[in-house]
C-alpha cells in the first residue's frame, strides 16, 4: 500500500481532483445551495407579506440584475483570484493579505451560519414529520443523521454530490412548475393573469426594503462557481457560464414562481392573504390547483430541498478550510485531499465537527430550533455575505486599476461600482430591517453586525500577527490559492 493510500493525500499532495466536473455540476450546486423550494415556499411568503405584496416578483429580478452586474467583475477577476479560496483569493489579490484573511473569516462564519440555519429548519420539518406517524423524534438528532450522510457525501468524488444535488433540485423544481403551470391554465385566480407584478410602481412601492431582506437570503451561495474552478477543466469558459446560468435560473425562476402564485390569489390580494397564513400560503394554493397529494409531496421535497442545500454549503465551507489550511492559516491538515476521490475530506470532517460542537452548543442551551437557531443564524449570513461581496467589489476595482488586462471600462469599472453602491444599499435595508429578519428586536440582534465586523478584524489582526511573528509563513498566504 502506497504511502498516499495511508495518509489519505492525493499523490499530487493537496491539488483537489482537476476536471471531476463540469458547468453543470456547478450550476446544481449553486441553484441547490439556494434552496429552490424552501426559498420560494419559506422565503417569500414573507416578502409577499411584510414587504412589496405583489411586487415581490419584482424584487427576485432586481436581485438578479444586481447579481448579474456584480458577476461581470467576479467572473473577469477569477482566473487571477486562483481556485478554491472563493472569496478569499479574492481579497487578498485585490486589498491584501489581511483583509483577505479577513474575509475568509467572515465567509465562514457566514456559510457556517447558513448552514446551522438550514440543518435547523430540516430538524423542525423532520420532526413534524415524524410527530405525524406517531414518533417523538428531537429535532437535533433528525439534524445530527442529516450532519453525518452529508459528511459521507462530501468526502465523496465531488462528481458524486453534483449528480446527488442535480437529482434533489430537478425534484424541488419540478413541483413548483406544475403548480405555477397549473394556476396559469386555469386563467390564475379571481383577477384572471396580469403583469402587475413587475410594474415600476409595484415593485418600488413601499416595502420593497423589507422584501430586499428575504429575497437576498434566497441567493445565497452562487460563490460557488469559482470557489470549485480548481475541479474544472476550463475554469476560464466554465466559470463565467455557471455563473451567469445559476444567477439567472435563480432569479428566472423564483420570479416565475413567486409571478404565478400572485396570480392565484390575485394582486391586490396576495399581500393580505400572505399575512394571514404564511406557513400555509403555497401549500393551500397546491391542495386546491394539483390535488391533495401535492402537499405531502412538498413538504417532503421541503425536506431534501434542504438536505441539499445542506450539502451544498458543506462542499463549499470545505474548499474553504482546505484553501486556508494548504495556506498555513489553519492547520496544514485541512489541506490534504482524499487519494481516491480527490476531496478535502480532511477538512470535511473537521468542518463536520464544528458543526456538531455548535448544535450541542444550542440544545445544551435549550435554543428554539426555529425561533432562535434558524433566525439568528440566518440574520448573521445575510449579514455576511453581503459584507464579504462588498469587500470583493472593493477587491475587483483595486485589483483592474492595478492591472487594467485589456479589459472593457464597463467590467473593470462600471459594473462592479454599480455593484458595490448596490450591495451597499441592500446591506443598510438588511440592518435597518434586521429585528424582522431576526425575529426579535434585542440587544442580541443589534450585535450581529458587530459579530460580523469583530470577525473581520480578528481575522486581519491575525494576518498581521502572522507578517510580524512568521514572516515566512505570511509571505507565502495566497499561494495555494493562485495556483491553477
Amino acid at each position: 500500500m502506497s504511502n498516499a493510500s495511508l495518509t489519505g493525500v492525493s499523490p499530487e499532495g493537496s491539488r483537489l481532483a482537476r476536471g471531476s466536473i463540469g458547468t453543470t455540476h456547478i450550476v446544481f450546486f449553486v441553484v441547490a445551495a439556494a434552496a429552490p423550494l424552501a426559498s420560494v415556499v419559506g422565503a417569500s411568503p414573507a416578502a409577499f407579506a411584510f414587504g412589496n405584496g405583489a411586487g415581490a416578483p419584482g424584487a427576485f429580478l432586481l436581485v438578479g440584475l444586481l447579481y448579474l452586474l456584480f458577476s461581470v467583475g467576479f467572473t473577469a477577476m477569477a482566473r487571477h483570484a486562483g481556485p478554491a479560496g472563493g472569496f478569499y483569493g479574492y481579497v487578498s489579490r485585490g486589498l491584501g493579505r489581511p483583509a483577505g484573511v479577513g474575509a475568509a473569516a467572515v465567509a465562514i462564519l457566514t456559510y457556517k451560519a447558513i448552514q446551522l440555519a438550514v440543518y435547523a429548519l430540516f430538524g423542525v420539518f423532520v420532526s413534524a414529520a415524524a410527530a405525524s406517524f406517531g414518533i417523538d423524534l428531537p429535532w437535533w438528532a433528525a439534524v445530527l443523521a442529516a450532519m453525518a450522510a452529508v459528511w459521507l457525501c462530501g468526502a465523496r468524488n465531488i462528481a458524486f454530490s453534483g449528480r446527488l444535488l442535480a437529482v434533489c433540485m430537478l425534484a424541488e423544481v419540478a413541483i413548483l412548475f406544475l403548480l405555477s403551470v397549473g394556476i396559469l391554465l386555469r386563467g390564475g385566480g379571481p383577477e384572471g393573469i396580469d403583469a402587475t407584478s413587475f410594474a415600476p410602481a409595484t415593485v418600488f412601492a413601499p416595502g420593497l426594503g423589507v422584501a430586499l431582506v428575504f429575497v437576498l437570503g434566497s441567493f445565497m451561495g452562487f460563490e460557488s462557481t469559482a470557489i470549485f474552478a480548481s475541479e474544472v477543466a476550463r475554469p476560464e469558459r466554465t466559470i463565467p457560464r455557471a455563473t451567469y446560468a445559476a444567477v439567472g435560473l435563480i432569479a428566472g425562476f423564483y420570479a416565475f414562481s413567486t409571478w404565478a402564485i400572485t396570480q392565484y390569489y390575485g394582486s391586490s390580494q396576495v399581500q393580505e392573504t400572505a399575512a394571514a397564513g404564511i406557513e400555509t400560503f403555497f401549500f393551500t394554493a397546491a391542495a386546491d390547483v394539483l390535488g391533495p397529494w401535492s402537499v405531502a409531496t412538498m413538504e417532503a421535497l421541503l425536506i431534501v430541498s434542504l438536505f441539499a442545500s445542506a450539502l451544498s454549503f458543506h462542499n463549499t465551507l470545505n474548499r474553504y478550510f482546505h484553501a486556508l489550511g494548504r495556506d498555513g492559516v489553519l492547520p496544514r491538515a485541512l489541506g490534504a485531499v482524499h487519494a481516491v476521490h480527490g476531496s478535502p475530506h480532511v477538512a470535511g470532517r473537521a468542518q463536520a465537527l464544528v458543526s456538531a460542537a455548535l448544535l450541542g452548543g444550542f440544545v445544551l442551551a435549550g435554543a428554539d430550533p426555529y425561533a432562535t437557531v434558524f433566525a439568528l443564524s440566518s440574520a448573521v449570513a445575510v449579514i455576511g455575505i453581503l459584507a464579504v461581496q462588498i469587500a470583493v467589489s472593493l477587491a475587483i476595482l483595486a485589483y483592474f486599476r492595478a492591472n487594467p488586462l485589456g479589459l472593457g471600462l464597463g467590467t473593470r469599472m462600471l459594473a462592479p461600482v454599480a455593484a458595490l453602491v448596490g450591495l451597499a444599499l441592500a446591506l443598510v435595508l438588511v440592518i435597518a430591517n434586521l429585528p424582522l429578519l431576526a425575529g426579535a428586536d434585542s440587544p442580541v440582534t443589534w450585535a450581529l453586525p458587530w459579530l460580523v465586523v469583530a470577525t473581520a478584524a480578528a481575522g486581519a489582526a491575525f494576518a498581521l500577527f502572522l507578517r510580524n511573528r512568521r514572516p515566512a509563513l505570511y509571505a507565502a498566504l495566497g499561494s495555494a490559492i493562485t495556483e491553477v
